[in-house]
């Protein structure tokens, strides 16, 4: 069942049937961003976090009748428990918009409606990772009035003997 989510772009709750569809979104964001990495590991991720308890949706563009086509963006949330306050809060693990469709609204029509979802079931506040170099994500996030409240650091082993 969907409803709408703006004029002709219409939002429906994914199943846990849609994994590789799933695997196929989370990658294609990852390589938007590094185009030469291999990404066949995130099915490993998706395997791993994806449950009747990280819920999904899906929104399909459907144009004045038309059969609805693939999914132009996906939303895909879990559980997170805030490390300074104790509360458990939604986490986004995916939001992607394929680019035939971004500054459409469709992105923060997603950021709206997973921030009614969290409220509707007691949460405080939503959480993400973004990677520093995606300059179109951040202005999102920044104009939606998230913030940062760390920085995932990390140092790569690979040349240590």
């Amino acid at each position: 069942m969907s409803e709408q989510l703006l004029p002709s772009y219409y939002i429906r709750r994914g199943s846990t049937l849609e994994r590789s569809l799933l695997v196929k979104f989370m990658q294609q964001t990852y390589q938007e961003l590094f185009p030469q990495q291999d990404f066949a590991h995130l099915a490993r991720t998706v395997e791993q976090y994806f449950s009747q308890e990280t819920p999904l949706w899906w929104v399909e563009y459907l144009d004045q009748g038309d059969p609805p086509q693939s999914p132009i963006a996906s939303l895909w949330v879990g559980n997170a428990i805030d490390q300074v306050q104790g509360d458990r809060h939604t986490h986004i693990f995916l939001l992607y918009v394929i680019p035939e469709h971004r500054r459409r609204g469709v992105g923060t029509a997603l950021m709206q409606y997973v921030e009614n979802w969290a409220i509707q079931r007691g949460d405080r506040q939503i959480g993400l990772q973004v990677f520093q170099s995606n300059s179109a994500a951040l202005n999102l996030y920044h104009h939606l009035g998230y913030q940062t409240q760390s920085l995932w650091i990390v140092k790569s082993l690979h040349n240590k003997k």
